[in-house]
């Protein structure tokens, strides 16, 4: 099923092409939370740590998602209009864990924390994202 479809049956990811090629894994799916993970490797800048590019992508990705599946539940679909990142700390190996928490649901604009962090639970960048929700095309 697909955003366009005009169902309120809750909406599931699908990951597009840059999501394939950074090697994100869906955890978890819901309303509720989005999780996902990624690999630091093969998501590295030139100085061998986790570019902040493929933080904000992946970060971006998974707060969309999870408006989404919001939308989804009032027969809209949903697009960004505004994204933040903070970097805390760096990684040059491991697997991050990308978590998508709601700060607002509402029938017009949803805004989600995502909070990317290593394996041992520390904090690596904080997301703010905003997305506008639309009704579906016929």
């Amino acid at each position: 099923m697909t955003p366009e479809t005009g169902s309120t049956e809750l909406w599931k990811i699908t990951l597009g092409e840059l999501d394939e090629k950074m090697g994100v894994k869906i955890v978890e799916e819901s309303v509720d939370r989005v999780v996902a993970t990624m690999p630091v490797e093969g998501n590295r800048q030139s100085f061998g740590l986790l570019h902040g590019g493929a933080s904000l992508a992946v970060g971006e990705a998974v707060g969309s998602w999870a408006a989404v599946i919001h939308a989804s539940t009032l027969g809209k679909t949903a697009v960004g209009v505004d994204v933040s990142a903070t970097h805390h700390k760096s990684a040059r190996e491991g697997t991050i864990t990308i978590t998508a928490t709601p700060i607002h649901l509402g029938g017009t604009l949803t805004t989600h924390e995502v909070l990317i962090t290593n394996e041992a639970g520390q904090r690596l960048c904080t997301l703010r994202i905003t997305n506008l929700l639309l009704d579906r095309k016929s």
